[in-house]
């Protein structure tokens, strides 16, 4: 884990990778929770009989369940302390280049790519890049915006 004194520190990483996250399994009970949660019931992601002869051999993620685990996978990496709060600003690109069959590992690797000023404190800008354990592409890649409050 990094951990910032506040904001000053924060400015002098920009630029640099700042680690990646514990790896976390994702289940079908996790995708199935996810599709109840959101109404996204395709087959691809909750029925394992049909998926076996769909286009991946088995169910995968929903890729914004991928992406929801950001905020979880992303305070493994970083914290930065003497703050109010830091909260979600926004993404300005999301992609999904390969799926996440069911019982994959993924970990999410962070970049800090800027700390500008604003009226309210700081716009951090993160480049996040969820890999899967053997995979030959990233899974999901962000680029993420915060509001960090000094």
């Amino acid at each position: 884990m990094r951990v910032f004194d506040g904001v000053a520190d924060l400015e002098k990483a920009v630029g640099s990778h700042l680690g990646h996250s514990e790896w976390h399994r994702i289940d079908q009970e996790q995708i199935d929770a996810f599709a109840n949660a959101t109404g996204d019931h395709q087959w691809i992601h909750v029925d394992p009989a049909q998926a076996t002869e769909g286009p991946f051999g088995s169910t995968v993620a929903h890729g914004f369940l991928t992406l929801s685990l950001l905020p979880m996978l992303t305070w493994q990496v970083y914290k930065i302390e003497g703050v109010k709060m830091i909260v979600n600003y926004g993404a300005d690109k999301v992609r999904f280049p390969s799926p996440v069959p069911v019982g994959s590992r993924v970990r999410a690797g962070v970049e800090l790519s800027s700390v500008t000023p604003i009226t309210l404190g700081y716009q951090m800008g993160l480049k996040v890049t969820f890999e899967r354990d053997g995979g030959d592409k990233p899974a999901c890649v962000v680029d993420m915006l915060a509001l960090v409050v000094p």
